[in-house]
């Protein structure tokens, strides 16, 4: 049986990975996916605890963050493709010119 401190670390060590890709990756799809990841692991710990706690309130956080995860892809991809369509690249770096 596994205990709740595999998944404690194994959720730590999924939310470390995405930080790291956020910080260090270039593509704003590849950032998108960093986050999506650190959701994921957070999930992973509410599940987990929800769990073991016996009760559902874990879980009924995850149901909300799914949603919200959902809207910030969908949010997140449309202003991507727009961008693309505009400047034909998705890097980061070139972001910075949508400023005023």
């Amino acid at each position: 049986m596994v205990s709740i401190d595999q998944y404690l670390v194994l959720s730590a060590i999924l939310f470390s990975i995405g930080t790291f890709g956020v910080l260090t990756r270039k593509n704003a799809i590849v950032i998108f996916m960093c986050i999506e990841l650190m959701l994921n692991s957070v999930n992973l710990s509410f599940i987990a605890l929800s769990n073991h706690l016996g009760n559902m309130d874990g879980q009924v956080f995850v149901l909300f963050i799914m949603t919200v995860a959902a809207a910030e892809a969908a949010v997140g991809m449309a202003l991507i493709i727009a961008f693309y369509r505009n400047r034909d690249s998705i890097a980061v770096d070139d972001f910075n010119l949508l400023k005023w």
